[in-house]
């Protein structure tokens, strides 16, 4: 009898018809003899509906208080779902986060989980009970209701998984899987049988929105065995697992991920003396502002023009911050882009195949796409362009790629 965590987010429990259908889908399995534990998000816009009514009372809630109170979300999804499978002859139970003791820090809205007490949950699997609990919540050690950020229920569930040494982790959501590509943009995107830890981590960081990136690194790190599936359609769904686990070499790309709420800024003119970079990227990330890709170019009069970029809504911000250090410095000038786009490769074949960046280069420069920055890493090459090519690129890059086939086996098992 395997154990298993299966969570379901907003739009699979958006309303009394589609809980109705998860708890048909839990009996099968319940009558199949898996144990069940079940994590579920607030019913859709549920989350958002009560954050907007925080902010007709007061402009910048209360950090405490707005968790206690989008923390009622979830508990209306986990009773609503139990009362179903009770109905159906099947004994359920909800937890919320600190009935199950999932006890997090004390940092209100985006708290993270530092330990879980499964005695409790044991005692209910042994005898019998299928158990919902609340996704994206947790309690601190003074017994405050705290949340883990949006998308935090993926986290939950990854979280619980390792905690019991459940058998696997399924994520349920309104796509079959993982694909190459988004599916809306490139219709020969092909849905992944499988990826590693390191490229799902790589392409939810990058803009990928099917697993919150904090629940692929929680899994990675305590090697839980993780599945993405439909919420209402059947099919096997994508596997996320350790690199050694294939007994076969991995493909050259897994897919491409891109976003973009990216935005550009250069400081033109800054002296070449060492310091400098701290001296524009400190005050920046002094107030919390992410910096993603960064490059450094020097002119023959020893200065240096200096381009990061950040998210979109964070332009105006930094932008602000660093024409002062800018003036400070006597650079030349600061300019910004909101209108780039990034745009990534992903995959652990990198490591054994060479070429890659060239043949990415050369499929964009064979339509007529301009490369404004560049970075690397071991799995992944991504590059920044302007945004109204971000689709042909995307296609591109997919065909060039020949990341509509399946991979073929040669006759030794390997790609």
């Amino acid at each position: 009898m395997s154990l298993i965590v299966q969570k379901f987010g907003g739009s699979s429990v958006g309303s009394v018809e589609k809980i109705e259908t998860i708890a048909d889908k839990l009996a099968g399995f319940r009558d199949a003899g898996h144990r069940l534990v079940v994590v579920v998000s607030a019913m859709g816009g549920e989350t958002n509906r009560l954050l907007a009514l925080a902010h007709q009372i007061q402009d910048s809630p209360v950090p405490r208080e707005l968790d206690v109170l989008v923390s009622t979300g979830e508990q209306v999804s986990a009773a609503l779902l139990s009362m179903a499978l009770n109905r159906r002859g099947f004994p359920a139970k909800s937890y919320n986060g600190s009935q199950v003791r999932i006890l997090t820090d004390n940092a209100h809205t985006k708290a993270r989980i530092m330990d879980i007490d499964v005695r409790r949950l044991h005692a209910e699997l042994d005898a019998g009970n299928i158990l919902v609990v609340t996704g994206f919540q947790g309690v601190d050690e003074q017994g405050n209701i705290t949340t883990l950020g949006r998308g935090g229920s993926d986290t939950t569930a990854v979280a619980l998984a390792a905690a019991l040494k459940a058998d696997e982790c399924q994520i349920y959501t309104d796509v079959d899987g993982v694909y190459t590509t988004d599916p809306r943009l490139v219709d020969g995107a092909r849905r992944l049988d499988n990826i590693t830890f390191e490229e799902m981590l790589e392409m939810a960081s990058l803009g990928s929105k099917v697993l919150q990136n904090r629940a692929v690194e929680f899994a990675g790190k305590y090697n839980v065995p993780l599945r993405v599936l439909h919420s209402f359609e059947d099919g096997p769904g994508t596997l996320i697992r350790t690199e050694e686990a294939s007994d076969m070499e991995a493909p050259t790309i897994a897919g491409i991920a891109f976003t973009r709420d990216e935005a550009k800024i250069t400081v033109l003119g800054v002296p070449d003396t060492p310091g400098v970079a701290h001296r524009i990227l400190g005050p920046v990330g002094g107030v919390g502002i992410e910096v993603d890709v960064i490059v450094q170019n020097v002119a023959e009069d020893k200065s240096t023009d200096f381009t990061f970029t950040v998210h979109r809504n964070d332009m105006n911000r930094a932008a602000a911050i660093v024409t002062q250090v800018a003036g400070e410095l006597n650079a030349r000038d600061v300019r910004t882009d909101d209108r780039i786009a990034k745009i990534s490769l992903v995959g652990v074949g990198m490591r054994s195949h060479a070429g890659v960046a060239s043949q990415m280069f050369a499929a964009l420069a064979e339509v007529g796409i301009n490369i404004q920055m560049i970075t690397t890493s071991e799995i992944k090459i991504s590059v920044v362009i302007n945004e109204k090519f971000l689709e042909l690129a995307v296609r591109s890059l997919h065909s060039a790629f020949e990341l509509e086939q399946e991979p073929t086996l040669l006759a030794d098992g390997r790609n």
